[in-house]
């Protein structure tokens, strides 16, 4: 019986099947998904939300990511799991198991979230060569745009990650960063241990955005559903895959807002790109080159990851082919959604908006979606039916303290702004 159903959804996935003993190499091959699914959480939404709350609140709101990190990592290894077990997309199984009204309206929500990254996004990046190459920005949007269009329509989507996903060692520069920031280490720790937490909406909509940008829904949408198309008997690697990808989102964002903390603002409109290469001043006249670089390297990794995600999201919702395996023709609604995403966000970035503003705000409504994420997730990675390798007692307790949480800091938003 537990075999049958498990196959229902997972006809060619066999994780508990014994794995041939497997050397270093392998191993370390193993973290290369995880390092660029550490990436893609550090897109420049990413990197721009910890500046701004960082700039705005100090190491009051580096918590939040030493709270995230156990959660992080339960997330990637549960998302992987349930891909490589089931070869199905998150949505799809919510819809498969739950019905398509609910499949439907976790779509709505994925598109709003990442339509908002992918235009906030493809401005960072155009604005990063504007700064290192002193152009306009103009110039650089529509280029941006087709690159990622090509990315995946036209090449191999995997090499090409992976190929890019050398470019953001340039983000580690941030942690040399913070250690020159940092003028005293035990004030660092009273700083993030004993934090003076603000009762103000302001403070506990960076707690939602901060959370929401690490723990980001298009990354375990694309977590699930790239799985489908991964050769069988790599079942264990998914823990090398998941440890790799935390420790990389959750190292570069704390340092982050270390480096951010020295700049100090008042309010997180007043905070722009070019304000933003400011937190590595401490590195001399190199700094803004290196953030630019790295808004650079981590747009173009994750850009594909989160139109992929956010399309990945319509299809499953719809039942429609959506492989990037397939050519163009065999999947022909899931590719005119792609063209059409990068389309209508390159139109809008022409005319002008506050990249800041509206990648900070996409991270609060992320940090809003990831409840039902998480939720469906538990349940979804716990169900014998879907998977044959059920969620540990560990994993189901960070996953249901995650979705509490956030539940308490959307309560305490709402409740500053009414009262």
């Amino acid at each position: 019986m537990f075999t049958t159903e498990a196959t229902r959804f997972g006809p060619e996935a066999r994780p508990d099947e014994p794995e041939p003993a497997r050397g270093f190499l392998h191993r370390l091959r193993d973290t290369v998904p995880g390092i660029i699914a550490g990436a893609a959480d550090l897109d420049p939404a990413a990197v721009l939300t910890a500046t701004v709350v960082g700039a705005t609140f100090g190491l009051s709101i580096a918590w939040v990511v030493l709270v995230s990190f156990p959660v992080l990592k339960t997330v990637f290894a549960v998302s992987s799991r349930i891909g490589r077990d089931t070869r199905r997309g998150l949505i799809e199984l919510v819809r498969i198991r739950y019905g398509s009204g609910r499949a439907k309206l976790m779509a709505l929500g994925m598109v709003c979230v990442n339509l908002a990254m992918v235009i906030g996004d493809i401005y960072a990046v155009s604005d990063a060569f504007s700064l290192i190459l002193l152009q306009r920005r103009a110039m650089f949007i529509a280029v941006v745009g087709f690159v990622i269009w090509y990315f995946l329509i036209v090449s191999d989507y995997k090499k090409v990650t992976s190929t890019l996903g050398t470019l953001t060692l340039v983000l580690l520069a941030y942690v040399l960063a913070a250690h020159r920031a940092t003028d005293s280490y035990v004030g660092l720790a009273k700083g993030v241990f004993l934090p003076h937490i603000q009762m103000s909406g302001a403070y506990f909509m960076a707690v939602i955005a901060l959370f929401g940008s690490l723990l980001t829904p298009d990354v375990i949408v694309w977590q699930t559903s790239t799985k489908r198309d991964l050769p069988t008997g790599v079942a264990n690697a998914h823990y090398s895959e998941s440890n790799a990808g935390t420790i990389v989102a959750c190292l570069i964002s704390f340092c982050v807002i270390i480096c951010a903390a020295r700049i100090h603002v008042a309010a997180p409109s007043q905070v722009t790109t070019r304000t933003a290469a400011q937190a590595l001043s401490v590195l001399g006249q190199a700094g803004p080159v290196i953030f630019s670089l790295g808004i650079i390297g981590s747009g173009l990794v994750a850009l594909p990851l989160i139109v992929g995600s956010l399309c990945f999201s319509v299809a499953e919702a719809f039942g429609w082919k959506s492989r990037l395996s397939r050519a163009p023709w065999e999947a022909t609604r899931f590719y005119t959604l792609i063209s059409a995403v990068v389309f209508i966000a390159v139109a809008v970035d022409l005319f002008g908006i506050n990249v800041v503003t509206v990648l900070y705000w996409s991270q609060l409504f992320a940090g809003v979606m990831t409840i039902p994420i998480l939720h469906y997730m538990r349940r979804l990675g716990d169900d014998p039916a879907i998977v044959t390798v059920r969620n540990t007692h560990s994993e189901n307790r960070w996953l249901l303290g995650a979705i509490i949480v956030t539940i308490i800091a959307n309560l305490a938003f709402l409740y500053t702004q009414i009262w």
